[in-house]
């Protein structure tokens, strides 16, 4: 019987270090005075995601030609066109345009078939949004807006 005692105090015994080696080494403070912390860390943390980096570092600002704004209203320099990427194979029908805002020439593509010959040069035009969601912009790779009437 004195065996099956120490068996069992010794299983007591490996039970309560299971329970203490879960919690330790978790590499968070606990406890009441930890919420500084806490928030310090998860302030500094963030900065490593993607989606909270692109909309506090201000980037959006400088180095969109449209300034963070969803339109931007143009003059149209000339009719281009540009060449399709890989593996596709055609001419895009694209416009040179200036921006009125902040002077930028960006390349704005013109859906549909025949509209480049309603588009007058040296005439006001608004480009719509840079990211065309749901509608596809053509293969033109470096035409980064949609001209729009």
């Amino acid at each position: 019987h004195s065996s099956h005692c120490l068996y069992t105090a010794t299983r007591r015994q490996l039970c309560s270090r299971l329970v203490l080696r879960s919690d330790m080494g978790s590499g968070k403070p606990r406890g009441v005075n930890a919420a500084r912390k806490l928030r310090t860390v998860r302030r500094t943390q963030r900065w490593a995601q993607k989606r909270y980096k692109k909309a506090h570092l201000g980037t959006q600002f400088k180095c969109n030609p449209f300034g963070g704004s969803s339109h931007c209203k143009g003059i149209v320099l000339e009719k281009i066109g540009i060449e399709a990427k890989q593996p596709n194979s055609a001419i895009r029908k694209c416009v040179r345009a200036q921006l009125i805002k902040n002077g930028k020439k960006i390349a704005a593509f013109v859906p549909r078939d025949g509209c480049l010959n309603f588009i007058d040069e040296n005439v006001h035009y608004p480009p719509p949004p840079a990211q065309t969601r749901g509608h596809h912009r053509g293969k033109a790779g470096s035409a980064k807006a949609a001209c729009g009437r």
